[in-house]
């Protein structure tokens, strides 16, 4: 058992720094590398959305791979990330749209918010629940 989650945390690894790099070409490759041509970018895109797919089937494998008290804090926390994400987004969003903050909203400050809140929440249950 213990092998078996270790070979995918590892999985996971691989596939979550092969979709940055893949997010990494897709942004700065059309710059750098071939100018704005747009058959590479669609290209680089789809290659980026492929192995965002394979890093979601290998999240999905090693939480498959929890055992019952795993599961509920990983769940516990994936719902109260959902839930945040969605009402600070959206406000997010809003205070954009209604010039009330003097800057555009990016995607990354409410990735960044998604990332923390749900590291937060399962070293919080992790604390509560072991």
């Amino acid at each position: 058992m213990k092998k078996e989650r270790k070979k995918n945390l590892y999985s996971l690894a691989v596939w979550t720094w092969s979709w940055v790099a893949t997010m990494a070409i897709a942004t700065f490759g059309p710059m750098y590398i071939w100018d704005d041509h747009s058959v590479l970018t669609v290209l680089a895109v789809a290659v980026n959305f492929v192995h965002g797919i394979l890093m979601i089937i290998a999240n999905r494998r090693l939480f498959n791979n929890f055992d019952e008290l795993e599961r509920k804090i990983h769940l516990e926390a994936l719902a109260l990330t959902l839930g945040l994400a969605v009402v600070i987004g959206l406000s997010y969003s809003l205070l954009d749209t209604t010039n009330l903050i003097g800057y555009d909203a990016e995607i990354s400050n409410l990735v960044i918010f998604i990332g923390v809140t749900y590291l937060v929440i399962v070293t919080i249950n992790t604390k509560r629940y072991l």
